[in-house]
């Protein structure tokens, strides 16, 4: 590889200093603290899949760090697929970043070469840097995963107009290959009062855990296609899903008039 083609190779982080600490030794000591604080429910589920929320750190970082602190408790995974929704572009099907690496504060992780190649073989997927430049949905994860994994390889994958069913079979594709895990990044209710988003997403979470992707609507979840993805998969491999954490931001940070709400979630394999 030439000098220099790497780096120019590389998605730089778009919301460090905003979302999270844009010191890598601040960022450090605010994830580890997450991870400590974070107690993780028993489960009867082996971890393929996570969903975990991906709001600033403050809102959502406690409840994000409870399905990490149960990777850090299980077998590491060396290869992560991590798909989020596209909040600032619009396009048609699912984006690859187009780049070989993904850059946070604590260092650059590479993009994974062969998963890459697999998604990008299906006629939905395909390279998209616009759509990744300003994205925080997957970003926001990455910090969690370089201090709980170390040294690790991922496929960002975006969801732009797409259906779950489509998503579902390149993530099914992408699930064959050795050692891969997926997290899927999404929030839950948005900006209703405090107590009208405990019963909503309450619904949610219960949906969520009975595999039923039809009873979840768009204002249940900003992430719902890849959320309605992950459960048609488990549903179709036969796996299991538990909840882990349940709040919102009324609970972490902030106020009560008009909440998000935060939901983190394990699908696998029943132990």
């Amino acid at each position: 590889m030439k000098p220099g083609r790497l780096q120019s190779s590389i998605r730089s982080p778009a919301v460090a200093g905003t979302f999270y600490p844009s010191d890598p030794e601040e960022l450090r000591l605010s994830v580890d603290g997450m991870l400590a604080a974070a107690t993780v429910p028993e489960t009867a589920v082996t971890a393929r899949i996570l969903i975990v929320p991906h709001a600033g750190y403050v809102y959502s970082g406690p409840v994000a760090a409870t399905a990490y602190r149960l990777m850090q408790t299980a077998a590491c995974p060396r290869r992560l697929v991590v798909v989020g929704p596209s909040h600032f572009v619009a396009f048609t099907g699912l984006a690859t970043p187009g780049v070989e690496g993904l850059a946070t504060p604590l260092g650059v992780v590479p993009v994974d070469a062969e998963l890459t190649a697999i998604a990008e073989s299906r006629a939905a997927a395909a390279p998209n840097r616009a759509a990744h430049v300003r994205e925080h949905s997957v970003e926001v994860q990455l910090p969690f995963l370089q201090e709980v994994l170390g040294q690790f390889a991922v496929l960002a994958l975006l969801t732009g107009a797409v259906e779950p069913e489509t998503v579902a079979e390149v993530l099914g594709e992408l699930m064959k290959a050795e050692g891969v895990v997926a997290v899927i990044s999404s929030d839950l209710s948005h900006y209703l009062d405090y107590n009208a988003a405990l019963a909503q997403d309450a619904r949610t979470a219960r949906a969520i855990v009975a595999l039923h992707p039809d009873d979840l609507g768009r204002d249940d979840a900003c992430g719902l296609v890849g959320v309605q993805a992950v459960l048609q998969l488990a549903r179709k491999e036969g796996w299991k899903c538990s909840l882990l954490d349940l709040r919102s931001s009324g609970d972490t940070a902030g106020g009560r008039d008009a909440v998000v709400g935060y939901g983190s979630f394990v699908i696998g394999p029943a132990r």
